[in-house]
């Protein structure tokens, strides 16, 4: 009885998703039926030596031994940063002194470093070399301890 009120385009509609609904069930079921179980030897990829990857395993006679102890795994002893390493040399290239911020490009890499007038040691202009050390800030590195260059 529900249906008695059913119009040709809600019947067509029904028939539709109904069938859409069983081929959907067919491609399921065909993708289960042609599914092929695959091995671990399927899955594993070799680098070559120019280093592209491949499916084939290198040659026994061309693998290279490597000892354990050859092989590490931490940060490398010694080679530590030294003071002078910390220190490091810029030129100031915007500063503005009424809200007390400003750039230092540092001379060997070129980037900007954000400058905070309470980070000051002496007081500086556009233009001026400094030395400085550089903090992680809020936003990103910052430069502290910043004075004149002798």
């Amino acid at each position: 009885m529900g249906r008695s009120q059913e119009t040709f385009n809600k019947k067509e509609v029904r028939s539709r998703k109904e069938k859409k609904r069983k081929e959907k069930a067919e491609r399921r079921q065909a993708r289960r039926e042609n599914e092929k179980k695959s091995s671990l030897d399927d899955m594993i990829a070799y680098v070559d030596p120019h280093g592209n990857i491949t499916s084939t395993p290198p040659e026994e006679t061309k693998k290279d031994e490597v000892k354990l102890e050859d092989i590490e795994v931490s940060v490398p002893k010694g080679n530590f940063a030294t003071e002078e390493d910390l220190v490091k040399n810029g030129t100031v290239t915007f500063f503005n002194e009424s809200k007390g911020f400003g750039f230092i490009k540092n001379n060997r890499t070129k980037q900007d470093v954000f400058v905070h007038v309470n980070n000051l040691i002496d007081d500086i202009k556009e233009g001026n070399q400094v030395t400085y050390e550089i903090e992680m800030g809020q936003r990103g590195p910052t430069a502290v301890n910043v004075k004149l260059a002798k």
